[in-house]
């Protein structure tokens, strides 16, 4: 929430439900939150501080082993690492980019709770059309049929 007081845009990208409410000023007004629902029930751990870098790829990036839940953060070790390869940030960087950019399997968390499911416009494309599963699932095979 701090940074979010501060000025800093904050995107969490969650698999379902989030207590945390977003846009109440002076608190969360900062912070956008958006649940991908689809497919798959496994999701990304990554986290992604710009750090004062213009450049993404330059900002912090760790991967984590699970929900940031209190049984899993209180009951038991898990483990967020860095990641240093700048190869490795830049594919990290891209599925962040293609959560964030979905309209077809994306949810908006609202200040009252409530979710708005997010709807391809018309004329949109790739992501924004397909969604995340897709998305990925389309590149996970062009990438091994290389």
């Amino acid at each position: 929430m701090r940074a979010s007081q501060a000025g800093v845009p904050v995107d969490l990208i969650v698999r379902g439900l989030c207590c945390l409410a977003p846009g109440v000023e002076g608190l969360t007004d900062n912070i956008r939150i958006r649940s991908i629902i689809g497919r798959f029930l496994e999701h990304s751990r990554i986290f992604h501080f710009a750090a004062g870098s213009d450049d993404p790829l330059d900002g912090e990036f760790l991967i984590g082993s699970a929900d940031w839940m209190h049984r899993n953060l209180s009951e038991r070790v898990e483990a967020a690492v860095p990641i240093v390869e700048r190869r490795l940030r830049t594919r990290l960087w891209e599925i962040l980019e293609i959560c964030l950019a979905d309209r077809r399997n994306a949810w908006e968390l609202h200040q009252d709770g409530s979710y708005l499911q997010l709807m391809p416009e018309p004329g949109d494309e790739g992501v924004r059309a397909d969604g995340t599963h897709a998305t990925m699932m389309r590149l996970a095979l062009a990438r091994h049929s290389v």
